[in-house]
């Protein structure tokens, strides 16, 4: 990196955690235990930029690149993942498949109001019944004239509730035609377009997690984002973005556990000394301090790639399977280093080994990424 790149990072990593520390810490298990969405707080965030990190300056985005992405990410998740996760669901997921593959028309309406806070974004590709299966996806949008009408339902939606404006990936051709599926831009208050069930989650409480629900709903072609049926090969594209930011997120509640156990061990007194000073509590900590060097590599790398605009499949897949396999072992340790504290709410790990879980499913199971990495890996060969 350049010497203005890592000038430029070190004032957007205090930015962020700057904002971390003084507007969520104090309300995080408050959130958590409530499972509260704070859409004052995240409307916030956007007059700091940290909601239109990668959109261009000319549509009241910050215009950065994906490094500064991953600092704002990493910083925001190691003090919530919940909060962290929604800020990488807005930006990389809804927010970024209309700076993709929207046209000027929809960039100029949608971009400054999203970038800014102002709408709150979701992106609605999976279903009940598909999951890793997109291909077979049930909610169906039947041409009607200059309108598509869609009906069917998304679950496990970010901001399935909140969401001012949503991406949605609905069957406009065949099942298992990967070029019959069409990106809809859909606002709330479109009449068949509802929100369902919110979900009670194990961990990332405070990130809203819901149904959008489509009874005859009427959308405008208008609305179509690239061309009918690239929305199943947009979609791809923008998971390469994702999971990249997962990879952050699972960072930064890595690094927020370990340096919580570091802080603890050097505190907790046992026999007369720190644990800290006990081989066994010592060789956990290099584990995960090993861990987070290896994660932040990949990630870094994955960023890098994606700011010079190369093919980053199997990269992002690497990190996003790696940080996030990552975040469960060293949140899993971080428990057992507190003990018996380890597994009380007013102690901060045990937040962290709830939520981190979520990232090796997120956006792509672990299991989804070995196959990714897989076919990757063969085509090189």
């Amino acid at each position: 990196m350049s010497v203005e790149t890592i000038n430029n990072l070190q004032l957007i990593k205090e930015s962020a955690r700057d904002f971390a520390e003084n507007y969520i810490r104090p309300h995080v298990m408050e959130w958590d235990e409530s499972q509260e969405f704070p859409v004052e707080v995240f409307q916030q965030m956007g007059q700091y930029g940290f909601l239109g990190v990668l959109v261009p300056e000319k549509y009241n985005g910050s215009g950065l690149g994906y490094q500064e992405y991953i600092t704002v990410i990493e910083e925001i998740g190691k003090v919530c993942g919940s909060i962290g996760l929604s800020v990488a669901a807005h930006n990389s997921l809804c927010t970024n498949h209309i700076l993709m593959f929207g046209n000027e028309e929809q960039k100029l309406k949608y971009l400054p109001k999203l970038a800014t806070g102002e709408f709150i974004g979701a992106w609605g590709l999976t279903e009940p019944n598909t999951g890793s299966d997109a291909g077979r996806m049930k909610t169906v949008a039947e041409q009607d004239g200059d309108y598509y009408v869609l009906n069917g339902a998304k679950n496990f939606i970010t901001h399935g509730k909140s969401g001012h404006v949503a991406v949605v990936i609905a069957r406009t051709g065949e099942p298992l035609d990967s070029h019959g599926m069409t990106a809809f831009i859909i606002e709330r208050g479109t009449p068949g377009f509802e929100a369902g069930k919110k979900e009670n989650k194990l961990g990332m409480r405070a990130s809203e997690t819901a149904e959008l629900i489509f009874n005859d709903c009427r959308v405008h072609k208008s609305q179509i984002l690239g061309e009918v049926g690239d929305g199943f090969i947009q979609s791809m594209k923008i998971l390469d973005g994702g999971r990249i930011s997962i990879a952050a997120l699972a960072l930064g509640i890595a690094k927020g556990a370990y340096e919580a156990s570091v802080q603890y061990s050097k505190e907790r007194q046992q026999f007369g000394k720190p644990i800290s000073s006990f081989q066994a509590i010592g060789f956990k900590l290099a584990d995960m301090a090993t861990k987070i060097q290896a994660a932040e590599l990949l990630t870094r790398k994955a960023g890098r790639m994606k700011d010079n605009g190369e093919r980053v499949t199997k990269v992002s897949a690497m990190a996003k399977y790696y940080a996030s396999e990552a975040s469960v072992a060293i949140a899993n340790e971080a428990v057992q280093i507190f003990g018996g504290y380890g597994y009380i709410k007013d102690f901060p790990v045990e937040k962290y080994y709830r939520d981190a879980k979520l990232c090796t499913i997120g956006e792509g199971t672990s299991e989804i990424q070995k196959l990714v990495i897989s076919r990757e890996v063969l085509k090189e060969g």
